[in-house]
């Protein structure tokens, strides 16, 4: 039996509870704030900024926040915040 199986079925004879994961690409891409709310990064700023105009890329510049619906989502993925 390899280290790791012996490490999971010691750990389930204690009782403890298994770690849950955190999704990496939400937290490569979110962050949740001091007041709990999830900042979001804004998309189309990629390229061709030519395009847009300065006002649109300065807002596309600046964190959003995810919507009423998808946040309790986002704390699914982010269990132990970003």
């Amino acid at each position: 039996m390899s280290c790791f199986a012996l490490h999971k079925l010691w750990s389930h004879l204690r009782g403890n509870m298994p770690k849950l994961k955190t999704n990496r690409s939400v937290k490569k891409r979110m962050r949740i704030s001091k007041n709990g709310k999830i900042k979001r990064f804004r998309s189309s700023r990629g390229h061709l900024l030519t395009l847009k105009s300065a006002k649109r890329r300065r807002h596309l510049g600046k964190p959003g926040t995810v919507a009423k619906g998808q946040v309790a989502t986002m704390y699914k993925l982010l269990p132990y915040g970003a």
